[in-house]
């Protein structure tokens, strides 16, 4: 996968699942069969908001995430692109 850009469209992958947890969420990919945690409620709002927004930066900035905190919510963002959990939207 090349590198993740957040200025693009994204959302949840249609194979993949979410399930709320007090720390998070776990994210199951029915596709792939593997299995993430989401470490903070804050990131499973951003996840889940993807579909709504025109790219990843729209979607943090709705969810409330400030300039400091983006460059490890991007990098969150890129290894759940990495591992298919969310993909670009066409």
């Amino acid at each position: 996968m090349e590198e993740f850009d957040a200025g693009l469209a994204w959302r949840r992958a249609p194979s993949v699942a979410l399930r709320p947890e007090p720390f998070g969420a776990l994210v199951y990919s029915f596709r792939t069969r593997k299995l993430s945690f989401l470490k903070s409620p804050q990131l499973v709002a951003v996840v889940e908001s993807l579909a709504e927004h025109p790219s990843a930066t729209a979607a943090l900035a709705a969810c409330g995430i400030g300039e400091s905190q983006r460059p490890a919510y991007v990098r969150a963002l890129a290894d759940l692109a990495r591992s298919e959990m969310i993909e670009v939207r066409a």
